[in-house]
């Protein structure tokens, strides 16, 4: 299997985001929500934004505190930590007015607790960078018990399903093998999620090495993935 980034629909909305945010003129909120259910890429498509981006980007976890938070991001900007947070705080807000860059919070499902979702927007509101929270699907509405901060949402995104050109992109750009049309249309049906896709993919791959299968059709697919007897399955 090749090791590509695939652009979907998804990636080149989010991508889009991002540069209608960067434009936003100073006056306006620049907060942005990114869900959507697991498996569709949300954090592969943000850490590979980011990345390309220099934006700061923290992932949360389960009973992260404040200072956890600001100390991730602190080692995100290259600032050495305090074990306080308002210390923290004080060099994030330095160095983002200074160095204006965008911030992204991926799982943010784990910071629910008000005094954190305030920090965060109270440093957007002082740095005037944009925000971006990633959650899963039902984010929105946990996050309605917020009011003062659900009215500084200047757009959301949600990441779909993946749709057939997606599939068929992610075949094409990621596997070594060649599929058919039919065989394709059985894989849409089958399975729609980014994850369950690579891992049947990697599936394919090892079973059409073993059995010397250079183009798949629908029905050896289906041979394939039942693991029909006359068919050697990898160890």
């Amino acid at each position: 299997m090749k090791k590509t980034f695939i652009k979907t629909k998804n990636v080149k909305k989010f991508a889009a985001l991002m540069e209608e945010l960067r434009n936003l003129p100073p006056n306006m909120s620049k907060v942005a929500l990114v869900y959507g259910e697991y498996g569709l890429g949300k954090t592969q498509t943000i850490q590979w934004w980011a990345a390309k981006n220099d934006a700061v980007y923290v992932r949360a976890i389960r009973g992260m505190s404040e200072r956890w938070l600001l100390s991730k991001m602190a080692e995100d900007l290259d600032i050495s930590a305090s074990w306080h947070s308002q210390s923290n705080y004080e060099l994030i807000e330095k160095s983002l007015i200074k160095d204006p860059k965008i911030i992204i919070v991926d799982e943010i499902d784990y910071l629910l607790r008000q005094n954190i979702i305030e920090t965060l927007r109270d440093l957007h509101d002082t740095t005037k960078c944009p925000l971006v929270l990633v959650g899963m699907e039902n984010i929105e509405k946990k996050l309605s018990v917020l009011p003062h901060f659900c009215d500084r949402i200047y757009k959301s995104l949600k990441f779909e399903r993946f749709d057939e050109n997606d599939i068929r992109l992610i075949l094409n750009e990621l596997s070594d093998i060649k599929f058919t049309d039919d065989s394709i249309e059985y894989l849409i049906r089958r399975e729609n999620q980014f994850r369950q896709i690579i891992k049947l993919i990697n599936k394919i791959e090892n079973l059409a090495r073993t059995n010397q299968i250079e183009i798949i059709d629908e029905n050896t697919l289906k041979g394939l993935l039942n693991e029909r007897p006359n068919l050697k399955v990898m160890p």
